[in-house]
């Protein structure tokens, strides 16, 4: 039986997950109809939807699903799982929910792997934590695998350092002792779909294995390109966008000890340098 994925909010890190899938089926949500005619090129299955919309597509399509990603992000509650929590699925057979790092809170810069408690210290983090939460009951109501699939910082073509720079929007903002890691998108691809096709449960960390400071990323990719990084600038929050305030709340060193062992992918891109290559090579 081909497998059938049903993609909700599908975006930059779900086309991965499509990409590293070798003949599933995939049905894809969007609240545009122009990105719904891209879909349909693309040889997806399009239907629209959006957050607290009617749920007739939707419906339609748990009919078909064997398999389901979320990457809409939680907000007061998930407007997915509150849409779909009384709707049949009789052939679905996994569950990813799409989630971010966020839920584990603040960790002083101290290494966490997916053994970690859960314990946010921000209102996003909650709000990831409680819907992680939400689909793991509805997974056990219906004796269903649900994988918290925890993503670091997504970079990719079009979406990097390599970008940003060449767009005059690269900043170097200093906070001393602040990291974050990374994930390239292609390796969260590979992660999401091997995970789907191995109904893999519980919480796992998609990152690289280099968590670094965000300016050196920027000094990096500036070397790369053969440009002067933009001058550095210290931390003011008060500069700073909510989400990104948001971010730079909290100091963790992330790792993974699921992935390799369980899902047995290798990362193509285990650090920011090798990614960043990889981009310039892709993009020129």
């Amino acid at each position: 039986m081909r497998p059938v994925l049903l993609s909700i909010g599908h975006g930059y890190a779900a086309a991965a997950v499509v990409a590293a899938l070798d003949d599933w089926r995939v049905i894809a949500t969007t609240r545009r109809p122009e990105r719904a005619e891209g879909f349909a090129r693309a040889g997806l299955a399009p239907i629209l939807w959006q957050s607290g919309g009617p749920a007739e597509a939707l419906a339609e399509a748990l009919k078909e699903a064997t398999h389901l990603i979320t990457s809409v992000p939680a907000g007061a509650g998930d407007p997915v799982l509150a849409s779909i929590h009384n709707l049949p699925a009789p052939r679905l057979r996994w569950i990813g929910y799409l989630s971010a790092p966020s839920v584990y809170g603040d960790a002083g810069g101290g290494w966490l792997d997916e053994t970690a408690p859960a314990r946010p210290g921000t209102a996003r983090g909650t709000a990831r934590l409680a819907a992680e939460e939400g689909w793991s009951a509805l997974g056990e109501a219906r004796a269903l695998p649900v994988a918290r699939l925890r993503i670091a910082g997504i970079y990719g073509p079009g979406r990097s350092a390599i970008e940003a720079l060449r767009d005059g929007r690269a900043r170097r903002l200093i906070k001393p002792g602040q990291v974050f890691n990374r994930i390239h998108v292609t390796d969260l691809g590979r992660i999401v779909a091997a995970a789907a096709r191995a109904c893999a449960q519980g919480p796992f960390n998609l990152c690289d294995g280099t968590p670094a400071p965000p300016q050196d990323v920027i000094t990096h990719a500036a070397g790369l390109l053969g440009m002067q990084p933009p001058p550095e600038t210290p931390f003011d929050p008060q500069t700073l966008s909510p989400m990104t305030r948001s971010f730079y709340a909290e100091n963790k060193r992330l790792r993974s000890i699921r992935v390799g062992p369980e899902l047995g992918v290798t990362p193509l891109y285990p650090d920011y340098r090798a990614g960043l290559a990889a981009i310039l090579a892709q993009t020129g």
